[in-house]
């Protein structure tokens, strides 16, 4: 799910009728939403979202409270401020599923889709440095093995770069060493996804295609201007494909070096997302370098950069399933933060799960969402069921307002025993929602119809 909610506005009878039919917190490919830009795209409408996957669980652990509590605040808009909060937007806006966004878009600060000026003055003004210089989206997979951070690698800690994104790009309060240290858990503990066709040491198996083997001696042949570089001094055939150095390769400046792993699905490509594809980029370094490579030679290191770049499971379809699983990791912070009276973080799990649940909700279509046929019935038990988590939810935090953790304790149990009444029927409704791939699509395709006649 870990989209957080925009503040959706009607303009005119088209438009109204349009987010009377999508969900509150989807910003279709038109959009006139009040916060953002027209024309602003978060691509929220995903479906089939980017496979995430953490070391702890791969080796057999568990999720730590620490972790949890930065899942959850990756997700939120809390630590965000300004029109970045209004909007709704989180970590997961630009990440998602720790993944990149290839179609977040927001005209004035993108060039193209899966850009994002981070120093313009919409979302922080004190940011604005006159330029208008977007760059890409990165991909936070294996991060804590891809330092320095920043395209030019300014930051030499994760910490700092995080806490820059929040204060400075966002204009976000400063934030306290706890979310800090959540938020570092959580990006820590996203790994690179499993690729068949490449060793955990950067070698190809014998899964790879002959082209990519070819591609493979290429990658590694000394440059013909100078001996001592090839394109594995850069990206070194290691779990990571990096050289944790920046180099000036011609385009404006010098930055670090970007890894290949699953970089299939990193597009655009380059710190300005000048380049769509492989291919443009190989032609590009072929230029640049004069490597002379022949029509063939180009298309193996293509088919090289594909196979390495490549992953084994990349999508991941979102259930009702998945989204109960998540939402019962963020809750799960309660857990400590009740019995240690963290007044802030009782605060900001209510809140950040609480809109996530109204999220679930408006996945269930009531009845002016003529675009859904069937089952209203069972969309509207699904729809109050969920509203009866969130009220709890806020009793808990009322609770704990008044200093009466006790109360906050048996409101939370009561909370969780809530969940698992609701769920059977959210599955049962799932059928009629917009996590069933034929009613997502007749739901969007009414509304971008309806966005399209407004124009």
């Amino acid at each position: 799910m870990r989209f957080g909610p925009t503040q959706a506005t009607a303009v005119g009878g088209f438009i109204g009728l349009a987010m009377s039919l999508a969900a509150a917190h989807a910003t279709p490919v038109v959009s006139q939403d009040a916060t953002l830009p027209v024309g602003s795209e978060l691509n929220e409408q995903l479906l089939d979202q980017p496979t995430e996957l953490f070391a702890a669980e791969q080796a057999g652990g568990k999720r730590s409270h620490l972790f949890n509590l930065g899942d959850m605040l990756f997700s939120s808009s809390a630590i965000f401020g300004g029109k970045a909060a209004d909007a709704g937007m989180s970590c997961n806006s630009c990440h998602q599923q720790g993944a990149s966004n290839p179609k977040l878009f927001v005209p004035g600060l993108s060039k193209k889709p899966g850009t994002f000026d981070t120093t313009g003055a919409l979302f922080n003004a004190k940011a604005d440095n006159g330029v208008f210089d977007p760059v890409t989206v990165p991909s936070l997979r294996g991060d804590k093995f891809l330092a320095p951070y920043g395209h030019d690698g300014r930051f030499a800690s994760l910490r700092d770069f995080v806490r820059n994104v929040i204060v400075n790009e966002f204009a976000g309060p400063e934030p306290s060493g706890q979310t800090l240290d959540a938020l570092i858990a959580y990006i820590h503990e996203i790994s690179f996804l499993p690729n068949a066709k490449m060793t955990s040491d950067g070698h190809l198996t014998g899964k790879a295609s002959d082209a990519a083997r070819r591609g493979e001696v290429v990658f590694n042949k000394p440059f013909p201007s100078n001996a001592s570089m090839s394109c594995a001094t850069c990206h070194e055939a290691n779990a990571a494909f990096v050289d944790h150095k920046v180099h000036d390769i011609g385009t404006g400046g010098f930055f670090k070096t970007k890894t290949l792993v699953n970089a299939k699905f990193n597009a655009p490509y380059f710190h300005d997302g000048r380049f769509d594809n492989f291919d443009e980029v190989v032609g590009y370094f072929d230029k640049h370098y004069d490597l002379g490579l022949t029509k063939d030679e180009r298309a193996d290191l293509v088919a090289y950069l594909d196979a390495i770049g490549d992953a084994d499971t990349p999508f991941t379809p979102n259930t009702v399933q998945a989204e109960v699983d998540e939402l019962s990791q963020f809750a799960s912070v309660l857990d400590v933060a009740i019995p240690s009276r963290d007044k802030e973080v009782i605060r900001l799990a209510v809140d950040s799960v609480g809109a996530e649940w109204r999220e679930v909700g408006e996945n269930f279509p009531d009845r002016k969402d003529t675009s859904v046929e069937g089952g209203l019935t069972e969309r509207l038990k699904a729809r109050a069921g969920v509203r009866d988590l969130v009220l709890t939810l806020r009793q808990v935090a009322m609770a704990a307002e008044a200093d009466d953790f006790t109360e906050a304790a048996r409101l939370y149990g009561e909370y969780r025993q809530a969940v698992a009444t609701v769920t059977p029927y959210l599955k049962t409704a799932e059928q009629w929602s917009l996590y069933n791939p034929r009613v997502h699509e007749k739901h969007f395709a009414a509304l971008r119809q309806l966005a399209e006649l407004a124009k």
